[in-house]
């Protein structure tokens, strides 16, 4: 798996400034360039501004708009098409997790069950072609 993540965006989007952080560190360690999204608002104004990421790191639990509208709104609007989704939330019933593979989501990360290292390496197991489903 040695640089496949060379160049490669992430985007994160989470509401919570220290998981952002966290998350941004890990990832640049790991030599991805990061962009951040501070909720689903920012998040959108930023897509349609015309950033392409790779990947989208999704939480779900936001004011205004939680991840599964936000997600059904960047698939319904054309925006970031090439990029693949993995939601990272707190939220982990079986509903849920059905509910982010019928968005078209790539993954579904727990929160409180994976290291940030671990959502690192399933990052990259989607990056290289694989699902990742709690």
């Amino acid at each position: 798996m040695e640089n496949t993540q060379a160049g490669k965006k992430i985007f994160i989007v989470d509401d919570d400034k220290f998981l952002l952080d966290m998350y941004t560190f890990k990832f640049k360690e790991k030599g991805f360039e990061v962009i951040q999204a501070f909720g689903s608002v920012d998040a959108l104004d930023k897509l349609k501004g015309g950033i392409v990421p790779d990947v989208v790191l999704l939480d779900v639990v936001m004011p205004a708009m939680d991840g599964f509208e936000l997600l059904a709104l960047i698939r319904e609007r054309g925006l970031a098409t090439t990029a693949k989704v993995i939601i990272l939330s707190n939220l982990g019933q079986p509903s849920d997790i059905e509910k982010g593979r019928s968005l078209g989501a790539n993954g579904y990360v727990i929160k409180a069950s994976a290291t940030p290292s671990e959502v690192v390496e399933k990052v990259l197991k989607v990056l290289n072609g694989g699902q990742t489903f709690e």
